[in-house]
């Protein structure tokens, strides 16, 4: 217990720490507040960025800390920028009683609902994560504030890194859109907007992705993510030699040891065994194409961030998705692709369908598995290469 007591001394030392300048230095001015509460969203989810990226091995360890000083200066510069006025008599009061609160509450109140075990070893360990819903909050959030900021280029590019990480690629491209229009040659921001538009259209690089991802590396030659992607397009159109070029250029910048490299190296095995003997690799069909909208009755039950799912299922009646996308209710009407590469289980393919549905459906909780007030339409049995279709959500499950 004692050592309870002194992690709460400090614990109540460091939030007066953090509470007390403001009182003295007075208010800041409301558009200072919005600002800083963005800085403090785009800061953590940075930081939970470039941990992500140390994790599994895209950086080094120096690269990791670089990064990590560079994100702090500018935090520090930012709030800088919104520093306000000289201390007044009220807010010195204010911090007085403060300061002799916040130790009293917390006290008192740890006494009567505390759990001192929960200060054990992975106790509060689920707590730091938040959960998608909890994201998607933040998200439309910071989607707000950038509509009254638009011309903050950094906040639009983690919307779009954001947006990705809930499956929401047409929405994240959008928001890549804006910021690489502020940024016109920034490595980072290019090959995350070439990724997220690619992932609208099924994966595939050809055209203005892979125009995307050429310009980011003119901006930086070495640039991992658009090294990947630039193999990966040569690859998709049969470009080996192109494509194992790129590759050998990101492993040659990649820890070996890590997953990802190990990857890519399966990858430019087979491209440099198909680039010796000549061939293509087999042509990926072009998949399942068609529209998804959502009838105009059922307007005001859907939400705009309300997930959208797009599932073929074989039409012999098994439940097994065969290829998924995700978008939002905001991006209706969809235009969707669905190939083999979404499938949600190894060896089932949509390809070898004789007759699939599709069904798109809004889910109210996030989850595929549909539940009680989703909204639904479903397509007539079509083959699995159809375009054209027109799948319309117009009835709510009951």
């Amino acid at each position: 217990m004692s050592l309870f007591v002194v992690l709460a001394a400090l614990f109540a030392a460091v939030a007066l720490a953090f509470v007390l300048p403001p009182l003295l230095r007075g208010a800041k001015p409301a558009a200072g507040v919005v600002r800083d509460e963005m800085n403090s969203l785009i800061y953590r989810e940075q930081l939970a960025e470039l941990r992500a990226e140390r994790e599994r091995g895209a950086m080094t360890e120096d690269q990791f800390q670089r990064a990590m000083r560079d994100l702090e200066r500018r935090i520090v510069a930012e709030a800088g920028a919104t520093a306000t006025a000289a201390p007044h008599v009220s807010h010195a009061l204010a911090a007085v009683v403060v300061a002799l609160a916040i130790p009293l509450i917390a006290g008192l109140g740890y006494w009567r609902l505390g759990a001192p075990d929960a200060l054990q070893p992975g106790a509060t360990e689920a707590m730091a994560q938040p959960d998608a819903a909890q994201v998607e909050v933040m998200v439309e959030k910071l989607w707000s504030r950038l509509k009254q900021s638009p011309e903050d280029a950094e906040g639009w590019a983690l919307l779009g890194r954001s947006l990705a990480s809930l499956g929401q690629h047409e929405r994240a491209a959008q928001a890549h859109l804006q910021a690489a229009q502020r940024l016109p040659n920034d490595a980072n921001v290019l090959a995350d907007y070439a990724d997220a538009l690619s992932l609208t259209r099924g994966r595939r690089l050809e055209g203005e992705p892979m125009l995307l991802v050429r310009r980011a590396l003119a901006a930086d030659p070495q640039h991992l993510k658009a090294l990947a992607l630039a193999g990966a397009g040569e690859y998709q159109a049969g470009n080996h030699a192109a494509a194992a070029v790129h590759w050998k250029k990101a492993l040659a910048v990649l820890p070996p040891d890590s997953e990802f490299a190990r990857q890519l190296q399966a990858g430019l095995a087979e491209t440099e065994q198909l680039a010796a003997a000549g061939k293509a690799p087999a042509k990926q069909l072009a998949g399942l194409q068609g529209t998804v909208s959502l009838d105009p009755k059922l307007a005001a039950a859907a939400a705009p961030g309300d997930t959208v799912f797009v599932i073929a299922r074989p039409a012999d009646g098994g439940r097994m998705p065969l290829a998924v996308a995700r978008t939002t209710v905001s991006a209706l009407p969809y235009q969707f692709t669905l190939v083999d590469s979404m499938a949600m289980a190894p060896g089932v393919k949509l390809s070898e369908q004789a007759k699939v549905v599709v069904v798109a459906r809004i889910s109210k909780s996030g989850q595929p598995i549909s539940q009680k007030g989703d909204l639904e339409g479903a397509s007539d049995p079509v083959a699995p290469t159809a375009s054209g279709l027109y799948v319309v959500i117009s009835k709510t499950i009951e």
